[in-house]
């Protein structure tokens, strides 16, 4: 009998697969070589440190809970923008000349910005790329369903960020000097914790939106659907 021909979901599941994979392999080959001469090698490393926390938490884990590929490109995405932040500094990344190479004007200029905004696009991406994520683990380790489902991910995300600008000024005070204030990133900005806390739980919040519009429109949950499956292996 011939084979039979693969499914929707198959092909979509081999296509987030092959994703994946790409997604992958272009981080390592942008975070080794952001990895040489960075503007700072010891702001690097700082910045870092909680790249390999993560990497061993995901490690540690790996029998007892698994990511869906989704899941993961977006977590590979998020770590990608840290990495060039890392390399260069949050408030030196050079956007500004990059845009300006393509257009022939400054992005700040543009919009209206006076101070370099890198470190507030990956905020805001933190909870916009993370919360879908954070929800699946939700839904894997908690079961939580309907309302909770969506609100516990903004909820997280919003302490975490609280966390982050708390070890950022911990940080500081303990190195202290250039580093501190290059980890600390303010560029005087007075206001810039909690900026960057409301930036990350506005992009959790447009994240968890779209997630509950696309699941109304396809009348199923496809994170509750990993999850179980899951759950029963």
């Amino acid at each position: 009998m011939p084979a039979a021909l693969p499914t929707s979901e198959s092909r979509a599941s081999n296509f987030a697969q092959t994703a994946l994979r790409l997604s992958v392999i272009a981080y390592v080959v942008l975070w080794a070589g952001l990895a040489i001469a960075p503007s700072d090698r010891a702001d690097w490393l700082l910045e870092n440190a909680l790249v390999v926390a993560f990497f061993l938490a995901l490690w540690a884990m790996r029998r007892q809970f698994r990511f869906s590929n989704i899941s993961l490109i977006l977590i590979v995405v998020f770590l990608a923008l840290h990495a060039v932040g890392s390399h260069y500094t949050y408030s030196e990344v050079p956007y500004d000349h990059w845009w300006q190479a393509l257009t022939g004007h400054t992005l700040n200029s543009v919009l209206g910005w006076e101070r370099n905004n890198y470190d507030r696009l990956v905020h805001f991406s933190y909870g916009l790329l993370l919360a879908y994520p954070i929800r699946e683990f939700f839904l894997r380790v908690v079961e939580v369903r309907g309302f909770w489902a969506y609100f516990l991910p903004l909820d997280v995300t919003l302490s975490t960020s609280a966390l982050y600008e708390l070890i950022e000024w911990a940080a500081a005070e303990l190195f202290g000097g250039e580093l501190g204030m290059q980890y600390l990133g303010t560029q005087g900005d007075i206001w810039d914790a909690h900026k960057d806390m409301a930036l990350a739980a506005l992009g959790a919040l447009i994240a968890m939106l779209i997630t509950a519009a696309l699941n109304k429109k396809l009348r199923r949950d496809p994170a509750w659907e990993w999850s179980q499956a899951m759950r029963s292996k």
